[in-house]
């Protein structure tokens, strides 16, 4: 995913983020690059350095539909924040990522919640996303190993299809992912989450494809479960900047409270 919203640095990091500068002004060059290379630019896209957005996201079921505006700040794999705008209700929820902690500020409760790691792989807000999937918990860079599979066609578009697989030891939500990046964009249009018996639980759709802040990124994430009729959630960007300069300690307990 979003592929949207929320991973561990990589020791890698600063070269790719150097790479990715010289890239923007020569085309990507595929021919001799890994699967791991592939996943780590997609992914390098689609964060930057540093990312500060404005998304909508709707949860849509057969007989309801709900939608919630919000804010995400992020900088690098180990630090997010992502407040809630709306609806009234939830307005003022505050969700912390701090390299392995997660945390959940609760303003009608005046209490902040530290996360076990058991909830990762439970439902955000109600949404089809899992804590993990918006927070990013874990890293699909760094805690999975890739492999090539077949190149396949997602929405008319040929895409390199990487089968990623968690590394020995590693605390993952899901038990195997298959990513699909589009080749002519070098983003990631399609994804397949598996659980840890190879069992096909969400797809993920990226579509429209627009110009923010001067990179060309999907702008619509639909996460789709397989045994749920009738369920979607999507995210819609409103607006997106990258590599903005963010302190360290603005991720923290005491931000989260301060958050209006």
């Amino acid at each position: 995913m979003l592929s949207i919203i929320f991973r561990k640095c990589n020791p890698g990091g600063n070269f790719i983020l150097s790479l990715f500068g010289i890239l923007l002004l020569y085309p990507f060059n595929t021919s001799a690059q890994t699967a791991t290379e592939m996943i780590e630019f997609a992914d390098q896209k689609m964060r930057g350095n540093s990312s500060q957005a404005e998304l909508v996201i709707k949860t849509i079921r057969p007989s309801w539909y709900r939608e919630m505006s919000v804010r995400t700040w992020m900088k690098g794999n180990d630090l997010a924040m992502i407040q809630i705008l709306s609806p009234v209700k939830e307005k003022g929820i505050v969700f912390l990522k701090r390299k392995k902690e997660v945390w959940n500020w609760l303003p009608a409760l005046e209490r902040s919640i530290k996360l076990p790691p058991s909830m990762m792989s439970q439902s955000w807000m109600g949404t089809d996303f899992t804590n993990d999937d918006l927070v990013k918990e874990s890293s699909i860079v760094n805690d999975y190993g890739h492999s090539f599979l077949k190149d396949t066609m997602v929405s008319g578009s040929l895409c390199y299809k990487i089968l990623c697989i968690p590394k020995p030891g590693t605390a993952v939500v899901w038990g195997k992912l298959i990513v699909c990046i589009e080749k002519e964009n070098m983003v990631e249009r399609y994804t397949e989450f598996y659980d840890e018996e190879s069992e096909l639980i969400n797809l993920m759709y990226a579509s429209e494809l627009k110009m923010m802040d001067g990179r060309l990124i999907p702008t619509r994430i639909q996460m789709i479960p397989m045994d749920k009729k009738g369920h979607k959630t999507e995210i819609m960007y409103r607006s997106v900047a990258f590599d903005k300069v963010i302190r360290d300690d603005f991720f923290s307990i005491e931000q989260m409270k301060r958050l209006q």
